[in-house]
Formats: C-alpha cells, structure tokens, sequence
C-alpha cells in the first residue's frame, strides 16, 4: 500500500530525511517510531503528499504520487499531530464540507456522517458548533473525516495525544477494526506501548533514517535476545546509556515498592 524508495527531504543545508525505504503492506497496522526531531512528521507529509520529497519516491497503491498526486490523495485519509478544522462549522457541515472536496454525493454523504458520528460518540453534538468541542471531542472528529470516504490507507501523526482513555481505547478499536477489513494504518506514535498492542510492524527512526523494521517479536528477539519489551528495542537503538540506566532504575524501584 505505501512504498518509499529513497526518500529525503532538505530543507536549506539540514537533512530531515535521509533516504528511508518502507514497504507498508495491506491489511496491517503498521508504526512509525522515533525521537523528537527524527524526521517522522516530515516523511508522513511526503508521503500524504503534502510535502514534495527533494528526492526519491512515494507509491500510494501502485501510484506515483509525483505522476499523479491527486489519485494518491483519493486513496489517503490523514489526520496530521495537529488537526486544523473550521471551528464555526457545526460537526455535520464541517463532514459536510470535506465530504463535498472528495465528490462524495449529498445522501450518501449526509447517511455515512451519521453512521460515523454515531460510533465516534458524537452523535448528540453534531448539530453543535465545533469552537465548543473539547480536544478529545475534536480528535475524534478529526478521525471521522478521515473515514468519511473509506479510504483504503490512514495516515495518523500522533493520534492519542489530549485523548482520555475511552477516546484512546475508540481509536485503537478503529484501527485494528479498518486493518481487518483490508485496509491499512500507518500511525505514528510515542506511546510505545500502544504501538506493542496494536501494530503487526513497526520501523524505528532516528536522524532521518529508517534504525530498523519489521514485527515487534521480530525486533524483541533482534535488539533485546528476545526477553524485552518494544521500549527496551527503542532505547537500545535510540537511547543513551544514561537514559538507559534511568529507566533500569526507576523499573527496579518499582519492582522493590
């Protein structure tokens, strides 16, 4: 479903990425990993195709997003860290609205709005204004215009920040839930543990640079012998040996309390 091939992306003299391959099959919930600055915001946009790469190449689905970057975007819901919507729309003309960009016609438009503010929980407030909503309340909103036009790939930077866990715990069923119909999510996160629940693959980042890839038990038993956790992959490939031995010690602290 997604495939890079040397992808990098300058901007001026910095080198945010740094020629990353991936291969992001259908059907899996695949994790996009890394520290603060490792490139990760950055290479999701090139490949939604908000961002042109300064090399290499994006396929969406066999598409060549620089040959046809409309197509692409016709297969792509993406919900980036920080959600911009028109907060002096009520939820249904905000749907509405998005709808309308993708060609969607009015009935079919107006049942699956419905349908998605019903499962996200918003089904009593999609006559409010969206200046009104909480910041789970437009997280979730966010996610169902994302689905509103069932693509076949999600692109999710950062979702589970602000959410409460109800709301985190709707995303991560929404996920599993859309890999299992056939489709695939391409999700970056720091919550690591998250990631270990529901991701089949996963590849870590660092300096703009694909660290490793491949199923958490399948980095478990490369970086840590098998007996760690994915935070103990990430930490051994990310890490310093102080922050390493911090986080022994506060994991020793715990086990004594």
């Amino acid at each position: 479903m997604i495939r890079t091939e040397g992808l990098q992306k300058r901007f001026g003299r910095f080198q945010a990425v740094q020629g990353i391959d991936l291969h992001v099959r259908k059907g899996e919930v695949f994790g996009f990993l890394g520290p603060n600055g490792a490139g990760k915001t950055t290479t999701m946009k090139m490949i939604a195709g908000l961002l042109k790469p300064s090399a290499g190449v994006v396929y969406i689905d066999g598409i060549n997003t620089a040959v046809d970057p409309v197509g692409a975007k016709r297969k792509i819901g993406y919900i980036p860290d920080r959600p911009y919507l028109y907060e002096r729309l009520t939820g249904h003309e905000f749907l509405a609205f998005v709808g309308g960009i993708y060609g969607m016609e009015e009935r079919p438009l107006r049942a699956r709005a419905e349908e998605l503010l019903d499962f996200i929980g918003l089904g009593n407030f999609g006559d409010e204004l969206i200046e009104g909503y909480s910041h789970g309340m437009k997280q979730r909103l966010s996610l169902a215009a994302a689905l509103l036009h069932q693509p076949p790939l999600l692109i999710i930077d950062e979702p589970m920040v602000g959410l409460d866990p109800a709301g985190a715990m709707l995303i991560k069923k929404v996920f599993r839930r859309y890999a299992d119909e056939g489709r695939t999510v391409f999700v970056s996160t720091h919550t690591l543990e998250v990631a270990e629940a529901i991701c089949d693959r996963v590849a870590i980042v660092n300096e703009g640079r694909v660290a490793t890839q491949g199923t958490v038990q399948e980095l478990k038993v490369l970086h840590t012998q098998g007996g760690g956790s994915l935070e103990d992959v990430f930490l051994e490939l990310i890490g310093s040996a102080d922050q390493r031995e911090i986080i022994q010690v506060l994991r020793q602290d715990r086990a004594d309390a």
